[in-house]
Parts: structure tokens; C-alpha cells; sequence
């Protein structure tokens, strides 16, 4: 009797037990993981410091971790930023004597370096490697290593984010050559959905059963397809301003970057979004059905993880949804990493594949970089403090007053009531606490240059704070000569946003000495400064109100 006692009261404290169990669980997935949070800003933190008193002995590998360090925790003059900058040129110089076995990966993790860095510095090198890849790219439109004849979807997927990249920067992409890979990606997909590491085109025209199908090459093939239509504008509006609804643009501003390349993404338009859509319903399907038994110990587990975050946040894109800060899979696999981080920072073996590649891309899932790459970190995330509230999307001017709706997902409705003459008297909460700019090329330029005019002509001091913030959170080089000239402004939040935005996009963090309250000729020193900084890097430019 007293034996069934303890038995009893013992399944009465495992019953408690579980229930205590059950509602943790629940708590902390209630609670969603941010990449702003503490805990996941500590793990970077160790990493990076890992990634620092690391020794490399291989030179991509100091390039992928220089890459990830300025995705991370911009800073040009770190110590693994400049070795990997030294190591990336040197790579620059030997791409004229032939392809050598990981030259499509030291190409595109050291374009990707060079664009993070400073695009228009590293231009000469960022044309050599546009140009390395095309005269690499085989036949079938794959890339591989010299000498294999069956396409490397690993390489590829990162071969066409750099593509990618320079095409957001303005470089003339051979639009055709993309086309290739997209289709080849179309004919190596096995026919049960997956898509294996290296894909041998089927013969007969129709799917077959390929070697080495896994979860990381799939969801890589799929991302590169996502990444692909977005370069070809399959996922954004290729309309002109006009015809995109932005109000207010003057017809005097003529939008000129992305006109010539719209053109000929255009003429090279033959693979359609349905078909992309239905190939990675098919891999998701297969994906579901297959999961990999345990991630973790996976010899390409972190490698998948950035692969992860890359497809999912292009997913969105494709399907013209904001791209999620919170989902359930980027706190699935924080937690994995947050238990399998070594003590010293880094993460899986250093003898391993990848070696401190697996710390690489730890961190770039964790601070959700392709996330930042494309746009939705650049915004103005500290306005709020001088009367400016969280909520714009819809807002409009009603007897006087912003009426706001629901929460925002673009500065426009936010520009129009900036532009009213009234705009100082505007209900604090009309103002946008985290402004994203549109990631279409197109829209983005003619909010920027809305924003500038309104910088320097403004009457309104709540428009010349608010432009100021935006447009030294965009990381945009052509915003700079407006943040040069708002150095001046009366307004002394105006001349202190100016003045760090140009910090940061210079990455000159400690910027030529312009105090909080600066005197007149402190001042006139820090804009003359700040020009010849401008005209180092944009030599043809003209400052007419210098």
C-alpha cells in the first residue's frame, strides 16, 4: 500500500512537472527571437571575437570571415576586414591566368567583401570579377570546377548572390547568362522535387532521379532561383515613378540608374514566376518528407542555416510579403545554435569542410544578413525621442490631423505629409519610427531625392529631421552632398543626424571632429572636409552651394 503511495505521488510530481515543462515551452515560443535581442547579440558577439584571434591559413576563408565581420559590425580597419581586403585583390590579380579550383568562390565572396566595403573604391576589381564570371560561366550556364562537366549548384548559389549584388549597385549583368542558370536549375531538379549538389542534365528532356539530393542543395537551388527572378525584376515593380504612384516626384527628376537594365531584362524575359513558384513547391514537398534526422551533427548544418535564412527571406519577397523579423524557423534554429556554440565563440569542428566558414555563417543567420541586404534594416530606427510615433501607413491629412490606421510599410504616405505646409503641426504619431525605404530600384531613388529636396528647403523642422535620419540610415554614397549641406542647418538634431549619417556611410566613424553644438567655422571646416572626402570618391561631382 505504501509502495502504490509512492508511486502515485510520484507520477503526481511528474505530472507537475511536465505541466511546469509545457507552459516554459510555450512561453518561449510565445516570447519570438529577434536578432536585435541580447541573447542573440552576445552570441554574435563571441563569435566575432573568435573569428578576431583566429589564425587563417586559408585565404577564402578570411574573406568569407572579413565579409561577415563588416555584415556584422562594420568596421574597414578591423584586423580580419583588412587581411581579407589584402587577400581578395590578390585573388583579383590571378583571375586573368585561368580558373583554379575554388576560384568561383573566392570570386563572389570577394566581390560580396568589396561591395560591403566600399563599391566605388573597389570598382576596377568589382569589374574584373563581373567579367571573370561571365567568361567562366559553361555552356549549360551552371558554375563548376575547371574540368567537371556536370554544374555545382554550391557554387552557383553564391556566384549569382554576388550577380545579384552588383546589379543592385548599377553593374551591367549579362541578363542572358542568368537566364542559363535558371534554366539550368529547371533541368537538374530531381524528379522526386530535391535538387542534388552537382546535376547532370537528363538526355531525354524530362527529370531524373539525381545524385546526392539534400535539404542544404535544395533549399540553396531555390534561393538562387528567388535571387535570380529578383535581378530580373520578377518580384518588384519595373514601372517609373510616375506610373508606381510616387506622388510628388517633379518632372524635371528623371530617374536614370536602373533604365537601361530594365530594358534588357525585358528582352531577356523568357522563364515566367509560375514556373519558378512550382519548382520549389515541388522541393518543399520533398523537403517536408525528408527532414535531416539531426541537424546539428550534419557535416553542412551551419552552411544550411545561412542557405535557410537566404530562401526565406527571398521567399517573401516573391510572394509580396514584408519579410518576417520574428518567424518560427529563424527561433528554431537560434536555439540550436545557442546550445551547440563552443566555449571559446565559434561553432562546429575547426578541422572541419568549412573550418571557421561554420562560425561565417552562424553569424550571418543570426543577424539575418540577407535580411539587411535587402533593405529592411536600413531605416530610421531611432527617430522616435523628438515627438515622432511608430505608425504612418495610410496616413493622411485630415482638419489638420495624421490619421494612421495600421502599421507602416513605406515612407510615402509619410512624404506627403511631410511636403504639407502645415507639416510642423502634424500629430506626433504621424510620424514613422521605423521608415523602410523600398528595396525597387526605382522607388528607392525618388524617395531619396524627395527626402533631399525636403533636407535643404524645408521649412519645416520636423521634415528636415526626419529627411536627415532616413537619409543617413540608407548607407546611400549619392545622399551624401544633401547630409554635407544640412551640416548648416538651424536646427541642431538636423546638423547632429547629417553628421552621423555621413559617419556611417563613409564608414569614417570618427568623421572630421564637428562637435554636438559647433561654432560657425567649426562647422564650415567639417562641410569643406567632408567635400573633399566626396569628391575622392566622386571626382566629376559639383557642389553648387559650396
Amino acid at each position: 500500500m505504501v509502495f502504490l503511495m509512492q508511486r502515485q505521488n510520484r507520477f503526481v510530481l511528474l505530472g507537475g512537472l511536465l505541466a511546469v515543462s509545457l507552459q516554459l515551452v510555450v512561453a518561449s515560443t510565445a516570447q519570438a527571437i529577434k536578432p536585435e535581442d541580447p541573447e542573440v547579440q552576445q552570441m554574435v558577439n563571441r563569435a566575432i571575437g573568435y573569428l578576431e584571434s583566429t589564425k587563417f591559413t586559408d585565404e577564402g576563408e578570411v574573406v568569407l570571415a572579413a565579409y561577415t565581420i563588416m555584415k556584422a559590425a562594420p568596421d574597414p580597419t578591423n584586423r580580419v576586414v583588412q587581411e581579407g581586403l589584402e587577400q581578395a585583390k590578390k585573388f583579383v590579380g590571378t583571375v586573368s591566368r585561368g580558373q583554379e579550383f575554388k576560384s568561383n568562390y573566392h570570386a563572389a565572396v570577394s566581390a560580396l567583401l568589396f561591395c560591403e566595403v566600399d563599391p566605388d573604391q573597389y570598382r576596377k576589381e568589382l569589374t574584373t570579377l563581373l567579367r571573370y564570371f561571365d567568361e567562366v560561366q559553361p555552356e549549360h550556364g551552371s558554375y563548376t570546377y575547371p574540368q567537371e562537366k556536370n554544374g555545382d549548384t554550391s557554387q552557383t548559389q553564391y556566384v549569382i548572390l554576388a550577380l545579384w549584388t552588383l546589379d543592385r549597385l548599377g553593374y551591367k549583368v549579362d541578363y542572358s547568362r542568368l537566364q542559363r542558370t535558371m534554366e539550368w536549375f529547371f533541368k537538374v531538379q530531381d524528379i522526386r522535387g530535391a535538387w542534388p549538389y552537382q546535376g547532370e542534365i537528363p538526355t531525354g528532356g524530362r527529370l531524373i532521379q539525381q545524385e546526392r539530393i539534400t535539404e542544404g542543395m535544395s533549399l540553396a537551388a531555390g534561393a538562387t532561383l528567388l535571387i535570380a527572378g529578383d535581378v530580373m525584376g520578377m518580384w518588384g515593380s519595373s514601372k517609373t515613378a510616375e506610373e508606381a504612384g510616387i506622388v510628388g516626384l517633379p518632372k524635371a527628376v528623371k530617374v536614370l540608374r536602373n533604365d537601361e537594365n530594365t530594358a534588357r531584362k525585358a528582352n531577356n524575359a523568357r522563364i515566367k514566376k509560375d514556373a519558378i513558384f512550382g519548382a520549389i513547391g515541388r522541393m518543399e514537398n520533398w523537403v517536408r518528407a525528408n527532414p535531416t534526422p539531426d541537424h546539428v551533427n550534419d557535416r553542412y548544418y551551419y552552411y544550411t542555416c545561412y542557405t535557410t535564412e537566404r530562401y526565406r527571406s527571398f521567399l517573401d519577397i516573391a510572394r509580396g510579403l514584408p519579410i518576417e523579423s520574428e518567424p518560427d524557423w529563424y527561433n528554431r534554429i537560434v536555439g540550436e545554435l545557442r546550445r551547440s556554440q563552443k566555449p571559446e565563440g565559434g561553432w562546429g569542428e575547426t578541422q572541419h569542410i568549412f573550418g571557421p566558414g561554420n562560425t561565417c555563417f552562424a553569424i550571418l543567420f543570426l543577424i539575418r544578413s540577407t535580411k539587411k541586404s535587402l533593405g529592411a534594416g536600413a531605416s530610421a530606427s531611432t527617430i522616435g525621442g523628438f515627438g515622432f510615433g511608430e505608425d504612418v501607413s495610410g496616413a493622411r491629412m485630415q482638419n489638420g490631423q495624421a490619421v494612421s490606421p495600421v502599421p507602416a510599410q513605406s515612407v510615402s504616405n509619410m512624404l506627403e505629409l511631410l511636403e504639407s505646409d502645415n507639416a510642423d503641426e502634424l500629430d506626433g504619431k504621424a510620424m514613422i519610427d521605423n521608415a523602410k525605404l523600398p528595396t525597387d530600384p526605382v522607388e528607392r531613388t525618388a524617395q531619396l531625392e524627395r527626402l533631399s529636396r525636403l533636407l535643404r528647403g524645408s521649412r519645416s523642422w520636423q521634415a528636415r529631421r526626419v529627411s536627415a535620419k532616413v537619409l543617413g540610415a540608407s548607407d546611400e554614397l549619392r545622399v551624401a552632398p544633401a547630409l554635407i549641406f544640412a551640416l548648416s542647418d538651424p536646427d541642431q538634431i538636423v546638423r547632429a543626424y547629417a553628421r552621423d549619417g555621413l559617419r556611417f556611410i563613409s564608414r569614417k566613424f570618427e568623421g572630421f571632429g564637428m562637435p554636438d553644438e559647433p561654432t560657425n567655422a567649426e562647422v564650415r571646416t567639417a562641410q569643406r572636409k567632408w567635400r573633399e572626402w566626396y569628391k575622392s570618391v566622386q571626382p566629376d561631382h559639383v557642389f553648387l552651394d559650396e
